[in-house]
């Protein structure tokens, strides 16, 4: 039963309970003569003993209606404040516009949305500084095992590559042609010990941590992304907006992106991919759409340390995370972090 419905019938049933004790009040008081004359007394052509409960009825049922659907909407005022206080959204004192009846809970309202706001204040302060600590200690670990290594690499299979290269050439030049199948075999195993020294060239060339390492997030999701193109085939676009953001909240958005993108091409099968990352309002927002083969979201919650490491990184700076995938028409991600 809604409130309106609840109010109506509280008010008939008021009335009703006012019009018998007003006629029992007044017969003790003024005693009739004949009882007849209820029925026989008319008012507006309707006996004067039906009249009366059903005008009290009616009007219980106009103060029932007027009284529900106030108090309605003071409900929906209630419920519209928690919703916008979910999203995250700033509440401003002129906004609320409350009657003396639940002028308490508006300001209860505030006071939480001043409070969830200052927490979210604090978490993405705490996130940032935990950032800065995080990356200045971990920067020269990091710097100090690329270069090991990368000089590792060159020195031992880099450097073995080249010597089975060398001597491949050496093989193919001494041997006579006699045999074109076995110099067929030859020659591709040369080809492909060269092709081998390309990829370890590059792979020496592009050996760095995968942190944004004193670049903006909109660098570095930039340079991770044209990285990626060149090396796989499906189509990725992307648009991405310039604007400051503190270094807390740069570092979670960019690793959900990483585990996100991550997550694309080791399991989606899809053949584009989508990255937006702009500013809307007060929130910074972060979107990754492919067209993949989707998946159950409610078991993959459950089941996959990579989507809960997203889920608390978003909580973290205070955002939220949704993820809508369907089967067979991809999957979408969004992260809104606000601004405080």
């Amino acid at each position: 039963m809604s409130t309106v419905q609840r109010q109506m019938v509280w008010g008939a049933g008021l009335a009703i309970l006012i019009c018998v004790s007003f006629t029992i009040f007044f017969f003790i008081r003024f005693p009739l003569a004949d009882w007849r004359s209820l029925w026989e007394t008319d008012v507006m052509d309707i006996p004067f003993i039906i009249f009366i409960p059903s005008l009290s009825i009616v009007i219980g049922i106009l103060f029932g209606l007027t009284s529900g659907i106030r108090w309605k909407n003071q409900i929906q005022s209630i419920d519209s404040w928690l919703h916008q206080i979910e999203e995250g959204r700033q509440l401003e004192v002129s906004e609320i516009n409350a009657g003396s009846e639940i002028q308490t809970i508006a300001t209860r309202v505030e006071k939480i949305q001043k409070q969830i706001a200052e927490q979210a204040k604090l978490s993405q302060k705490l996130a940032t500084e935990k950032a800065e600590d995080i990356e200045s200690r971990m920067q020269e670990i990091i710097s100090q095992e690329r270069n090991r290594l990368a000089r590792e690499l060159h020195d031992s299979v880099s450097q073995q590559l080249f010597a089975a290269s060398m001597m491949m050439s050496a093989i193919n030049e001494a041997k006579t042609k006699t045999d074109d199948r076995e110099t067929k075999q030859l020659k591709m195993v040369e080809e492909m010990i060269h092709q081998s020294q390309l990829e370890m060239r590059a792979l020496l060339l592009h050996l760095r941590p995968v942190a944004l390492k004193g670049k903006t997030i909109q660098e570095g999701i930039e340079e991770l992304l044209i990285e990626l193109s060149q090396k796989v085939t499906m189509e990725i676009k992307w648009k991405i907006e310039d604007f400051p953001l503190d270094k807390g909240i740069e570092d979670h958005l960019f690793r959900i992106l990483q585990e996100s993108v991550s997550n694309t091409l080791r399991h989606a099968k899809s053949t584009t991919l989508e990255v937006l990352l702009i500013k809307r309002d007060e929130f910074v927002i972060l979107r990754v759409v492919d067209d993949g083969i989707g998946f159950d979201v409610d078991e993959a919650k459950a089941g996959s340390y990579g989507m809960q490491n997203m889920y608390e990184r978003a909580v973290e700076v205070g955002g939220t995370l949704k993820i809508i995938s369907l089967k067979n028409n991809g999957t979408r991600l969004e992260v809104k972090v606000p601004i405080i």
